[in-house]
C-alpha cells in the first residue's frame, strides 16, 4: 500500500474518530459550530483557488453552494428512494453512500454551472467579471425562489439530516488536499503565473482563458459539495445564499491570506466562531465584529498568513526535518 493510501486511510480514521469524540463531550451548539466551520472553511479554500491562486475576482461564489445544495437535497428526497428504496434509503450502508452520491451530484452540476458561467465571463476581467459572477447568483436564488419542486419561497423542507462532523471535515480535507496538489503541479504554476502577470503568461504560451475556467469550474465543484453538505445539516432556504454569503466567503480569504490555503482556513474558522463568540455583548456585536475586522485589515492588509502557508514540518522533532531534508 502506497504512502498516499496510508495518508488517506488514516484521514478516514482520524475524521471519523473526531466526530465521535466531538458528539459525546461537546454540547450540540459547539458541535453545530464545529459542522458550520468545517463548511465555510470549504467555501474559503475553493474561493481562495479562483479570487487568491488564480488571481481573478468572483463574487458570485453562493450562487454555487445553493446549486450544490438545492440539486443534492432534491436528489436525496426525490431520485434515491428510487435507487435504494424508501427504506434501504436510511439504513445500512446504502444511506452513507447514497450521501455520497448526493454530495457528488451536487458538486458535478455546480462545476457544470460554474463551466457554463466560466467559458464567456472569464475573457473578463477585474470589476466586469465581479458583474457577471454577481448577477449569476442573484439569478440562481430568484429561480429558485420560483421553483415549486424544492420549496420555492418556503424553503425545502423532508431533507434527512445526513450531515456530520466525520463528514465536513472530510470535506474540508479533500478540498485541502486536491486545491494544494493542484498549486504544486505544472498547472497550478500556470495560474500562479496568470496571477501575477495575465499578459506575460499569454505572451509565453499559457492559455489562460482555459486555465482560468478550469479554476473557476473546480472552485464551483468544492462549492457546490459545500452546499451539498449544508443542505443536509439544517433547513434549506435561499436567505442562506445571498449576496452577502458571498461577501462573506471573501472576507474569509482576504482576512486569511489571498492565495493561503492554510490561511483560508484560519478565516473561514474564525469569521464562523468570532460571531458566536461576541455574543455575550448582544446588541454590540456586531459593531465589535466589524471594528475587529477594521483593525485587522489596517495592521495587516495582507491578511493573516498573507502567501505564507503553516507547514507541519516545522512542528517535527529535528531529526525528523535531518531525516526529510534533501540531499545537496
Amino acid at each position: 500500500m502506497g504512502r498516499s493510501a496510508l495518508a488517506s486511510l488514516a484521514a478516514i480514521v482520524a475524521v471519523w474518530a473526531i466526530d465521535a469524540a466531538c458528539s459525546r463531550l461537546l454540547n450540540p451548539y459547539i458541535y453545530r459550530i464545529l459542522v458550520l466551520c468545517s463548511i465555510n472553511v470549504m467555501l474559503a479554500v475553493s474561493l481562495n483557488l479562483v479570487n487568491g491562486i488564480t488571481g481573478q475576482f468572483s463574487i458570485g461564489h453562493a450562487g454555487f453552494m445553493a446549486v450544490g445544495a438545492y440539486t443534492s437535497a432534491a436528489f436525496t428526497v426525490y431520485a434515491v428512494p428510487l435507487l435504494f428504496g424508501s427504506s434501504g434509503a436510511s439504513d445500512g450502508w446504502a444511506a452513507p453512500a447514497a450521501f455520497l452520491i448526493a454530495i457528488a451530484v451536487g458538486g458535478l452540476v455546480s462545476a457544470v454551472a460554474g463551466l457554463i458561467v466560466g467559458l464567456p465571463s472569464m475573457r473578463l476581467r477585474g470589476d466586469y467579471l465581479a458583474i457577471v459572477t454577481l448577477g449569476f447568483g442573484e439569478i440562481i436564488r430568484v429561480a429558485i425562489l420560483n421553483i415549486d419542486a424544492v420549496g420555492g419561497a418556503r424553503g425545502f423542507a423532508g431533507v434527512p439530516q445526513r450531515t456530520n462532523a466525520a463528514w465536513a471535515l472530510g470535506g474540508v480535507w479533500v478540498t485541502f488536499v486536491v486545491i494544494r496538489n493542484l498549486m504544486r503541479s505544472y498547472h497550478g504554476r500556470a495560474l500562479l503565473a496568470i496571477r501575477e502577470d495575465e499578459i506575460a503568461a499569454e505572451a509565453l504560451g499559457v492559455p489562460t482563458t482555459r486555465y482560468k475556467v478550469t479554476a473557476f469550474v473546480i472552485g464551483a465543484f468544492f462549492a457546490g459539495a459545500a452546499g451539498a453538505l449544508f443542505s443536509h445539516y439544517t433547513y434549506l432556504h435561499t436567505n442562506s445564499f445571498t449576496f452577502m454569503k458571498s461577501i462573506e466567503v471573501i472576507i474569509m480569504v482576504v482576512l486569511g491570506g489571498m492565495g493561503s490555503l492554510t490561511g483560508s482556513i484560519l478565516g473561514g474558522t474564525l469569521l464562523t466562531a468570532l460571531p458566536e463568540l461576541l455574543r455575550f455583548a448582544s446588541a454590540e456585536r456586531l459593531i465589535v465584529y466589524s471594528l475587529l475586522l477594521v483593525v485587522l485589515m489596517i495592521a495587516r492588509p495582507q491578511g493573516i498568513l498573507g502567501r505564507r502557508e503553516i507547514s507541519l514540518r516545522r512542528f517535527r522533532p529535528p531529526w525528523r526535518r535531518a531525516a526529510v531534508k534533501p540531499a545537496a
